[in-house]
């Protein structure tokens, strides 16, 4: 049963080449504009990953802060569920950073005759919390501590990346969805112009008692193979691409291994459902 789908799907596939070169050429040209977006998107989601991993709550210190007082900061700060790591930056290493950071004033801060910079904790959030809901609320926390001076976070630095990430993510979802449904239009196009062709021979078959599965089988598989076909020629289009601009214009990363294998099988399941959807309305008229 399953040989003879595989065997009148590769048939099919000898009697109109050109018709199935099309439609997976299509597929593919599709699919790869949603490759290429995908590799812009991946790319963005990387650098402001990498931009997140710096988001930090910066806890100034009173000068007259004891030993006791900041060990009891440091101690409470670190058992919150949000923190990763708490680092102590002293008086004398603030200048220091700030000389190395701004050199052009390293004259500046050599002549004050006093440190006018106050000691700080720097605090790390997990990944997880680096949202500006959970940086918000760790940095009223700290604050609430008398000898804390002033809080900062960089409240609309943290608010834009993570609706950046958001904005990227929808855009994403949005095209893939319409890039999905244009392959499966194509797909089904195909498929009936498939089952136009032979319908003579899909009637024969149904007067010797052959099932609708029976029927069925060989153009699905004739679907999912158009569509898988057309995943790997968008794969193959888009790592092109990303070779050509990558290093050239700018330096970019390839997309997760995973990424890639679901694009192309998705090519696959696309035109699988494309098939399932075009022979239900068709097959039974043309029976």
């Amino acid at each position: 049963m399953a040989n003879h789908s595989l065997r009148e799907a590769v048939v099919a596939y000898r009697r109109a080449p050109g018709l199935g070169l099309l439609s997976a050429t299509s597929i593919g040209l599709s699919l790869f504009v949603l490759g290429t977006f995908g590799i812009v998107t991946y790319n963005v989601d990387v650098t402001l990953r990498a931009i997140e991993r710096r988001v930090e709550v910066v806890a100034y210190l009173r000068d007259d802060i004891t030993a006791a007082q900041l060990e009891v900061l440091q101690s409470d700060v670190r058992s919150y569920p949000e923190v990763e790591g708490v680092v102590h930056v002293s008086k004398f290493e603030a200048m220091r950073n700030a000389m190395q950071q701004l050199n052009e004033f390293r004259d500046v801060f050599t002549d004050l005759e006093m440190n006018p910079l106050p000691a700080s904790i720097e605090v790390r959030l997990k990944p997880d919390f680096r949202n500006p809901q959970s940086v918000e609320h760790v940095a009223q926390l700290i604050d609430l501590y008398p000898f804390v001076e002033d809080v900062r976070y960089g409240r609309e630095w943290v608010n834009k990346i993570y609706q950046l990430r958001r904005l990227g993510g929808a855009i994403a979802a949005i095209l893939g969805v319409a890039f999905a449904v244009v392959a499966i239009l194509i797909i089904g196009t195909t498929v009936r112009m498939a089952v136009l062709a032979r319908r003579e021979e899909i009637a024969v078959m149904r007067l010797v008692g052959a099932t609708d599965g029976f029927i069925r089988r060989p153009f699905l598989l004739e679907g999912f193979f158009t569509g898988l076909a057309g995943g790997f020629l968008a794969l193959l289009l888009t790592y092109a691409a990303y070779q050509v601009v990558d290093g050239s214009l700018i330096d970019l990363e390839w997309l997760p291994t995973i990424w890639a294998a679901a694009g192309t099988l998705a090519g696959g399941l696309i035109g699988l459902f494309a098939s399932a959807y075009a022979l239900r309305r068709h097959l039974m008229t043309y029976a």
